[in-house]
């Protein structure tokens, strides 16, 4: 019988992520920015919007969200055309529409209206089927701001390993 348990265990081990399935990340948020508050959100899209997605293409590179009346739009983030989509495909670089509560569109509405607050997508993925992007109230970071984080990242990683090889 203990072997049965533990096949269960294993097999949903392997779903600890909640169904999660990461598309795209946007890596160099965490670099230019301080990230204040994070936020799941998500998207409205198209067929064959979803269908590339599901493909593993999206970029977050120039990507950013803004509140345009009462409503949060994702701009700039790229979805390539679905190649084996007919003439009814999608317009790659679009604004999307992100759905969130009224209370928390308020909210970062609120936020984003501060001096040097922007909001900024930092993943695509799906979560139980669904398209997500997380986003976060992040305020931009300056260059010496930069090489401070960088130089604390650095002696982080040195501790660490020291700390290994006295294991």
């Amino acid at each position: 019988m203990a072997k049965k348990d533990a096949g269960k265990s294993a097999s949903k081990g392997k779903d600890d992520s909640d169904g999660i399935k990461i598309v795209a990340r946007n890596r160099r948020a965490r670099f230019d920015y301080d990230l204040i508050e994070k936020v799941e959100a998500g998207i409205v899209l198209t067929g064959t919007e979803v269908k590339s997605l599901r493909n593993g293409k999206a970029s977050l590179d120039e990507a950013y969200a803004e509140v345009n009346r009462d409503e949060i739009w994702l701009n700039g983030c790229d979805i390539p055309e679905y190649l084996q989509a007919n003439r009814m495909n999608h317009v790659p670089k679009r604004p999307r529409k992100l759905l969130l509560h009224r209370k928390e569109i308020e909210k970062l509405a609120g936020r984003t209206h501060e001096r040097g607050i922007t909001l900024v997508p930092l993943m695509i993925y799906f979560k139980k089927g669904m398209a997500k992007v997380e986003i976060s109230v992040a305020k931009g970071r300056k260059t010496y701001d930069k090489r401070e984080a960088l130089k604390k990242q650095e002696a982080k990683r040195d501790i660490d390993r020291a700390t290994r090889r006295r294991d």
